[in-house]
């Protein structure tokens, strides 16, 4: 079977809805343009995000198609409001401050974003079958369990955990290629609390933790380090753009080869 990308996601505001796309461009960084640029911070300078504050679940929003505009609705019921995200930052702030009932603020990076792990600022990436398997282990839908875990590349073709040969036993970077542009793979990318909430509702699976990491465990392929793993609530692939890949494109459908 052909091995391709599938999906691009992109989150333009950390913790907020995603937005799927057909092509993203690469910074210098090794980041995707547009993903995790913005992100809404409380009085203390922390991130005011879904490992913190369940309630930013139920924020809905969407981004016009150039992603200069999104619209928030703070639940289904409640009316929705448009911003410009830049120009109108500081009453996009007061919505928010007025949502969690507490100062907020929002920071721009254009640099790299506000992604979870510094060191690997690249695109996460994850196979359409490993999500399937997981959405089965708990009577998800594919769609729910996609925003649930988050990630921004899906490859197609491929069977389940196929991600996991992008990192070594040695820690050493793994070298691969999305079309044209070379990528890195860095570690199994450790999990937070997110995934085991309702993406909607903010409401948790009991015992989703516990219940992912038994089977986690099981179904690590036999080729795979498991001396990666200080724990197995890992899924998914941290990466890092290679210099090259500075202002390349990548495109829904682009080949995926290891090299």
């Amino acid at each position: 079977m052909t091995v391709y990308l599938a999906r691009i996601g992109l989150y333009p505001i950390k913790s907020l809805d995603g937005v799927m796309v057909q092509t993203a461009k690469f910074l210098a960084s090794g980041a995707l343009q547009h993903d995790r640029t913005f992100a809404l911070f409380d009085q203390t300078q922390k991130f005011v995000n879904g490992k913190r504050y369940a309630s930013i679940h139920q924020i809905r929003s969407c981004f016009s198609d150039d992603l200069s505009q999104v619209t928030l609705q703070a639940d289904h019921a409640a009316p929705t409001q448009t911003f410009q995200v830049t120009q109108e930052r500081s009453a996009l702030a007061i919505w928010f401050s007025n949502y969690f009932q507490q100062p907020v603020t929002i920071q721009q990076n254009d640099v790299m974003g506000f992604p979870d792990d510094t060191d690997s600022p690249g695109p996460t990436i994850i196979s359409t079958a490993t999500l399937q398997v997981v959405a089965d282990w708990f009577g998800l839908s594919l769609p729910e369990t996609r925003r649930r875990f988050r990630t921004n590349l899906e490859i197609d073709g491929v069977p389940a955990f196929w991600e996991d040969r992008l990192f070594s036993a040695t820690g050493e970077p793994v070298p691969f290629q999305i079309g044209a542009v070379p990528l890195l793979g860095i570690n199994p990318c450790q999990r937070c609390v997110v995934p085991t909430r309702d993406p909607l509702t903010g409401e948790a699976i009991a015992a989703f933790q516990k219940q992912f990491v038994q089977k986690r465990a099981a179904t690590l392929p036999a080729t795979v380090a498991r001396s990666r793993f200080n724990h197995f609530y890992r899924l998914a692939v941290n990466t890092r753009g290679l210099p090259d890949a500075a202002g390349k494109i990548l495109r829904v459908g682009d080949s995926v080869s290891c090299l």
